[in-house]
């Protein structure tokens, strides 16, 4: 039996209140495990650790059977398990209130026998021994009642190009090597299911499914906006006066787009149907920023027509700051 100071808190792991709903542990232990994922912390030890902690809290918390033993028993929940179901005298909360003190007892036998009130074992010198109960799905106190496999939650980084058109990867979980094919047009937080390839029961040999949560890389040129892709694109003084025709990249190739006469730096342009891909509805479009990025050097003609333009312009774009005050 495990001494009093190797208790586990669940609740304080995932960082829950005792009152937690289902939702609650489950948000948080996602939060949790995409934030201490080896994979995400390669080589680091603590990471690792407290990404087994959290995968052991959520293994218990999420199920409610293994949950009331938990919040029942406490440090004793894994032993209450071995034995048979004991009667059922008030509340869960009654119940869970009176024997919350467990430092009192020496042994879990100790434990049992009061919990029984002597009561409901076979004796043998001085040593109460219990059967183990066959499986009662309709009660949720029985000891003998297996939890569900648990699922199993990890992250898998991806580039701009491999989330864009399908990839298959080689995982490894445990001491099993996973070959996974992910569908062309993941997004950054969607979530791939493989089922049977969670981790096993700790009480049975059933697999939970393995639920893949995918972050993308950051990409030098397209962004995410929405469900679109969005990027940026620098034009010449010259053409955003007189417009222009001019080549942006796209996932797939370089296309011509038409800039109008007179755009402003940050005008935003639409290239239908050359963003991101979606599995059944087709392309999303690909949003072009514009900005207008002005010479360095110029050469000499260059300089000639640029100042006989500043000389001959009447256009004033500060015209609506002369009734600007405080």
């Amino acid at each position: 039996m495990a001494p009093a100071n190797d208790f586990k808190n669940y609740y304080a792991i995932l960082g829950v209140s005792k009152t937690a709903t289902a939702d609650d542990i489950k948000r948080a232990y996602r939060k949790l495990a995409r934030k201490h994922h080896p994979d995400v912390n390669p080589g680091n030890q603590e990471a690792e650790e407290k990404f087994k902690a959290i995968n052991e809290a959520n293994e218990v918390l999420s199920n409610p059977e293994t949950r009331e033993k938990y919040d029942q028993f406490g440090q004793y929940w894994k032993q209450a398990g071995e034995g048979t179901t004991p009667p059922r005298t008030g509340t869960t909360s009654q119940r869970s209130d009176q024997y919350s003190n467990f430092d009192q007892y020496s042994s879990f036998d100790d434990f049992i026998n009061d919990l029984l009130g002597g009561s409901g074992g076979r004796t043998r010198t001085g040593r109460t021994y219990y059967r183990t109960s066959p499986q009662q799905p309709d009660d949720s106190t029985g000891f003998g009642t297996q939890a569900p496999a648990p699922d199993t939650e990890a992250a898998i980084a991806l580039s701009l190009s491999e989330a864009f058109h399908g990839v298959q990867k080689r995982l490894q979980l445990d001491d099993e090597t996973i070959n996974i094919r992910i569908p062309p047009g993941a997004k950054p937080g969607s979530r791939i299911r493989i089922k049977g390839k969670g981790r096993p029961s700790s009480f049975s040999q059933q697999r939970g499914d393995l639920y893949l949560t995918i972050n993308l890389l950051p990409h030098p040129f397209f962004q995410f906006s929405d469900n679109n892709l969005s990027c940026e694109v620098p034009i010449r003084p010259d053409e955003a006066v007189l417009g222009a025709q001019i080549q942006v990249p796209t996932p797939d190739g370089r296309v011509t787009l038409a800039v109008p006469k007179g755009v402003n730096s940050g005008q935003l342009l639409r290239l239908r149907g050359k963003g991101w891909t979606q599995p059944k509805d087709g392309r999303t479009d690909l949003i072009v920023k514009l900005q207008i990025v002005s010479p360095k050097e110029l050469s000499t003609i260059e300089q000639d027509c640029y100042e006989k333009i500043q000389a001959n312009t009447s256009f004033n774009p500060r015209t609506a700051l002369e009734e600007v005050t405080l």
